[in-house]
């Protein structure tokens, strides 16, 4: 059975750091695009960052040069190292991933809040 379990959220000031972790179980990250994306109340979820199969990352506009995504593959976990945090940045943080081939597959964890506030 495949789980994917976010860990790493809480409570921060603005300006400061918070890194999450996405851990998986029965699926190997390597071979999966694996993306972080947020929502907060009210709004749409949005895509943060992305890491693809080969290693390429990319990051949306809001939270480039702030946010950095990186995959462990000895640890089989893929990190989203958040700095300069933002109040804007509060939200429900949710790892996912997908892939097309073989088999078309989408796994989502169950999400970890983030809140900035001071």
């Amino acid at each position: 059975q495949v789980q994917v379990v976010e860990s790493g959220g809480g409570l921060v000031q603005p300006g400061g750091s918070l890194r999450l972790s996405c851990a998986a179980s029965g699926l190997t990250f390597s071979t999966y695009t694996v993306s972080w994306y947020r929502q907060a109340p009210g709004k749409e979820r949005e895509l943060v960052a992305r890491i693809r199969l080969g290693g390429a990352t990319n990051a949306a506009d809001s939270v480039k040069g702030r946010f950095t995504i990186s995959r462990d593959d000895a640890k089989n976990t893929v990190d989203l190292q958040m700095d300069s945090l933002k109040p804007e940045d509060t939200a429900v943080y949710y790892c996912n991933a997908g892939r097309q081939f073989p088999i078309p597959r989408d796994y989502w964890g169950q999400g970890t809040q983030v809140t900035v506030s001071s």
